[in-house]
């Protein structure tokens, strides 16, 4: 037999041996341990999800699950280093809507988009709640909404970061309410909390979780949340939509459940099992809800709801002319 022949043969059978092999890898997921990338470092909102959610993975899956966190860029390092790794489910991205959704909207340093993933599930969300600082005065998003139209121009917001959900949030309580403030980029959450505590800003917008406490402690007066509803966790604080002039408010902070774009079958069905299990678990519910977060229902398609919240984003970047 030739020689060409030969290693045209043996190409063809080694071919034939790794299409066999791959379903029957699958198959057998995981055999290892999964690595869940986080694109923040370890205590912030997200990072809690990631390890909320990965012990549980854990025990269903009968494999350890590691938590690598990766900062950086609000969230796109990591979310990059998923989109760029093995499409084998043992790399993994819990990512918020700032790197999987926002982020590519507002730079065009971001490479990936969502078809760079395979989606797995959406896992919770929590709303955000605009703030006062207790020296304006403020005491309900009716009297902000009178003090800051009076005033044009003279009060600022802050929030964690240019292009954030919670940057976001505010500019669409300024294009619903026709308010003329100037935002404050802060880098993340504490340097807002101190100047908020410390009266040297006025109004701000945090994630429920992490504004609850000094909400309690009366550091700072909350005005409302941002989802359409008030959230079950705090029924006390309005929501923002309950002003006509607020009826369209309804943004969140979300979180996802991702894997690198060209995951095998099997592979995706045995983490979305998983993930629904979890999202059904009474006890993982319970948990979620004392972080301020509301466990998203397993019959979400993540792929169109990620379309809806992209065209949602689109808008507000467009009216508040946000780009970095």
């Amino acid at each position: 037999m030739p020689m060409h022949s030969s290693l045209r043969r043996a190409a063809l059978l080694c071919g034939l041996a790794l299409l066999a092999a791959g379903p029957a890898a699958a198959q057998d997921y995981p055999a290892k341990p999964i690595t869940i990338v986080v694109g923040y470092p370890p205590g912030g909102s997200t990072d809690l999800m990631g390890r909320m959610l990965g012990a549980e993975l854990s025990t269903r899956l009968g494999q350890p699950v590691v938590i690598e966190n990766v900062g950086g860029a609000g969230g796109v390092i990591g979310a990059q280093k998923v989109a760029n790794a093995t499409p084998d489910g043992y790399t993994l991205l819990v990512g918020a809507n700032n790197e999987i959704a926002i982020s590519k909207l507002v730079t065009k340093k971001v490479k990936y988009d969502t078809t760079s993933f395979t989606p797995i599930g959406l896992i919770a969300s929590q709303p955000m709640v605009l703030v006062a600082s207790p020296k304006t005065g403020v005491k309900n998003a009716t009297e902000f909404v009178q003090l800051v139209s009076k005033n044009p121009g003279k009060f600022s917001y802050g929030s964690s970061g240019v292009g954030t959900a919670l940057h976001l949030a505010g500019e669409m309580v300024k294009e619903q309410g026709k308010l003329f403030m100037t935002h404050i980029p802060y880098r993340g959450v504490a340097p807002l909390t101190n100047d908020l505590v410390g009266n040297n800003l006025e109004f701000g917008v945090f994630v429920l979780s992490s504004g609850l406490p000094h909400i309690k402690a009366g550091k700072v007066v909350a005005l409302g949340t941002t989802e359409a509803k008030r959230s079950a966790v705090t029924p006390d604080i309005p929501a923002l939509a309950e002003l006509p002039q607020f009826k369209n408010v309804d943004i969140s902070s979300w979180f996802a459940l991702m894997g690198p774009a060209g995951l095998p079958k099997p592979v995706a069905d045995k983490l979305k099992k998983a993930l629904t299990d979890t999202l059904q678990s009474p006890d993982f519910r319970k948990k979620m809800e004392a972080t301020g977060s509301t466990v998203a229902s397993p019959q979400v398609n993540l792929p169109k709801f990620l379309d809806s919240e992209i065209a949602k984003y689109a808008k507000i970047v467009q009216f508040a002319k946000i780009e970095e």
